[in-house]
């Protein structure tokens, strides 16, 4: 079981960091002349994403590891790890910005005035980072987009949240929750290289160390889920060309 643990760390370190980083850069020059580049990326990150969940699956079937270590469990409120203020702290902040983004998305296709308002902050947001040519523009590629925001918000908290916090615990009994904590949320970080340090490294670790306190504080990544693939789908929203 151990040997499974330092693989999928190892691809944490490697793959999405170095491959992903280079695979986007190709990207980048693809897309300005193959209109098939965009729904390429999209097939090639859902597969890059499902391989190591997969195998993280397969020991739950044929190790010790259950899908409660991993967070493939019914939430339960539990105070003693983190203590209240940073439980409760953490619930308050992460359900406040889940009505948010909750409200704009399905308030964009009702309201207008909702629908203006988001293509307005979509578009600005946009046309400060470098990985705005991710973006889906035809239907097909929103379609698309669809299942790759599904896939992130399924695998990235299989990986990075409910599987990373419990094999670093495991293999490093005697380490604070809190070093589990930062650096399984350095990882999911890194695997967003490609967007560059604060837009990708910086801003999606802060996102993973909410995310990983909220996991501790609720035992489950099921409303994990949820939550991550509502921010991925909130980005298709505003008709950002």
């Amino acid at each position: 079981m151990e040997l499974g643990f330092w693989l999928v760390i190892f691809f944490a370190l490697l793959y999405e960091p170095i491959i992903g980083y280079f695979d986007f850069r190709k990207f980048k020059v693809n897309v300005r002349g193959n209109e098939n580049a965009r729904l390429k990326f999209y097939q090639n990150t859902i597969i890059g994403l499902w391989i190591p969940t997969l195998f993280i699956l397969l020991l739950v079937i044929f190790t010790e590891l259950t899908l409660k270590d991993i967070g493939l469990s019914a939430p339960q409120i539990n105070t003693d790890t983190l203590g209240v203020w940073v439980t409760y702290g953490a619930l308050a902040l992460v359900a406040i910005y889940f009505v948010g983004i909750l409200y704009y998305s399905v308030g964009y296709h009702f309201s207008d005035k909702i629908k203006a308002k988001l293509t307005q902050v979509n578009q600005k947001e946009w046309e400060n980072v470098s990985f705005s040519e991710i973006l889906p523009v035809t239907d097909k590629e929103k379609r698309v987009w669809n299942y790759v925001s599904l896939t992130a918000g399924i695998t990235e908290e299989i990986i990075y949240r409910g599987f990373l916090i419990f094999a670093l615990g495991y293999l490093f009994p005697d380490v604070s929750i809190w070093f589990v904590i930062v650096f399984s949320s350095l990882l999911f970080g890194l695997a967003h290289t490609y967007q560059g340090f604060v837009s990708g490294v910086l801003r999606t670790t802060v996102f993973g160390l909410i995310f990983s306190i909220l996991y501790i504080g609720i035992g489950s990544i099921l409303p994990l889920i949820v939550f991550h693939f509502l921010i991925d789908y909130l980005a298709k929203l505003g008709e950002v060309k």
